[in-house]
């Protein structure tokens, strides 16, 4: 990873780690509301790359009545260079997460899976429009992953390996 100071101003801005740490901390807050074990640190690599990318972003937003499954399902676009945009996101990924620890707002369970824990993260979505937007699209998916239980399924439905 390039030292903080050395990474040009739009890749601090886009993927500021505590901007990424909000989203994935949506996602893990949202997948313990239906699973109370937490979410697989493998799951946590899919929220960003389809919480930031504006037409996965969207095409979530606007579908979000139906399952995850199926909504991939009806829109292949969406996976169209997803294996190659979660792979480039995952140093990023990977430091938002160990943000999040640092501070004590997720924990990693001995199964390998994480919890949150509420101190110093509002529950309220604040922001600009899209910021919003990310936000709910992380809650999203936490949700819907943990609907679907499996994360061998979900990888395979977006079609990289896990």
């Amino acid at each position: 990873m390039t030292a903080w100071d050395q990474r040009p101003i739009e890749i601090r801005n886009l993927f500021n780690p505590a901007f990424c740490g909000l989203v994935l901390f949506r996602a893990l807050r949202a997948f313990e509301e239906e699973d109370d074990r937490g979410m697989p640190f493998s799951l946590t690599l899919l929220v960003l790359p389809l919480s930031l990318q504006k037409e996965a972003r969207d095409t979530l937003l606007r579908g979000k009545r139906r399952y995850f499954l199926s909504l991939v399902s009806a829109n292949p676009q969406m996976l169209v260079g997803f294996a190659n945009r979660a792979t480039t996101l995952l140093p990023f990924t990977f430091e938002a997460l160990g943000l999040l620890m640092q501070l004590g707002t997720i924990l990693a369970q001995p199964d390998g899976r994480l919890i949150t824990e509420s101190k110093g993260v509002r529950k309220s979505e604040t922001g600009s429009a899209e910021t919003v937007e990310c936000q709910r699209v992380a809650r999203f998916l936490g949700k819907q992953f943990a609907a679907v239980g499996d994360a061998a399924t979900i990888y395979t439905t977006l079609g990289v390996r896990p």
